[in-house]
């Protein structure tokens, strides 16, 4: 089986708050490393109120600080809301202080809605600016020139492997034209996975990081003892879906029985395109779901999310991905 990576959002669940969620992800980060996972990422969001990781940076130190083997980076960090020399500046302190473990993934999209955009001091057009943020990024961590008058300190000759993240066939033109990893965000948002992986492999060019294309796809998985009981704690993530598309955003709800029998048509046809890239179910049929995911796009890497209230059972759902 092709290595399987940990997509952490630092799920703030009903009832509790973000100390108990860093609790949580370092320990699930803990299990994750002795059950073999390869990577621990955690994803730059804002305003969500389920969500816990906007500080990104700050969160992948706790991690990396409280494991030792696992690589622990951003999946992504949305470059357009920073300065890319504060970026460098940050990941380069990180690999200096946990020195081949630290990833960096980095997207275009706000990670929020339009008026959080404009609270963090983006303009409407900073995504446009992307290609250039990145490559702007990616010299700051070559060795310094003689001369050269802004250096990332630390971060300049510092080895920050960098992916491309996206949901669309820009991404993949980008990650493709500078030879770089591409993580596709198909656990929610599925709809151009196909075209995007075509584009990316046929148009990639090998890099100083990559010789030949390398694809990491998003995952959902709930797994439990029994599949009814991997269903219910799906419900969790299915009202977070519907409730952020209802303006009514929230921490992570606990299972709810017959969820999706409360909903519209409508709804259930959006959450069935928008998760579709989901497994459910017992050990047995998590094993036969990824392995029909790899067979059908090539993926050389998982990183499955679980949006799971319960700590607990979210542990086990690791635990049983890990063991299928």
């Amino acid at each position: 089986m092709i290595p399987l990576s940990v997509l952490d959002l630092a799920p703030i669940v009903e009832g509790s708050d973000a100390t108990q969620s860093f609790r949580n992800s370092l320990d699930l980060a803990q299990h994750a490393e002795r059950w073999g996972y390869r990577r621990f990422w955690l994803a730059e969001h804002h305003n969500i109120p389920s969500v816990a990781s906007a500080a990104t940076a700050v969160l992948i130190a706790h991690v990396a600080g409280g494991t030792s083997t696992i690589r622990v980076g951003a999946g992504g960090i949305m470059l357009p809301n920073h300065p890319p020399l504060v970026i460098a500046e940050q990941f380069g302190t990180l690999a200096s202080l946990f020195p081949g473990r630290i990833d960096l993934g980095l997207g275009r999209a706000p990670g929020s809605d339009q008026v959080t955009a404009r609270a963090l001091r983006r303009s409407p057009a900073a995504g446009d600016a992307f290609p250039q943020d990145v490559l702007e990024l990616m010299a700051y961590f070559r060795p310094a020139e003689p001369g050269q008058a802004v250096r990332a300190v630390p971060g300049a000759g510092l080895d920050v492997p960098i992916w491309i993240l996206g949901s669309s066939l820009f991404g993949a033109q980008l990650a493709a034209a500078l030879g770089l990893p591409f993580a596709f965000a198909s656990h929610f948002a599925p709809a151009m996975l196909d075209q995007a992986l075509e584009i990316y492999r046929a148009q990639f060019q090998p890099s100083e990081q990559l010789d030949q294309p390398y694809v990491m796809l998003g995952v959902n998985v709930f797994a439990a003892e029994t599949e009814a009981e991997a269903r219910r704690l799906f419900t969790s993530l299915q009202q977070a879906f519907i409730n952020l598309r209802r303006g009514r955003p929230g921490p992570l709800k606990p299972p709810e029985n017959g969820f999706e029998q409360t909903l519209a048509p409508f709804e259930r046809a959006m959450l069935a395109d928008m998760l579709s890239y989901t497994v459910i179910g017992t050990g047995e049929q998590v094993r036969d779901g990824l392995a029909a995911i790899v067979a059908r796009t090539g993926a050389n890497e998982l990183m499955i999310a679980a949006q799971i209230y319960d700590h607990a059972a979210r542990l086990a759902s690791y635990e049983i991905a890990a063991g299928a």
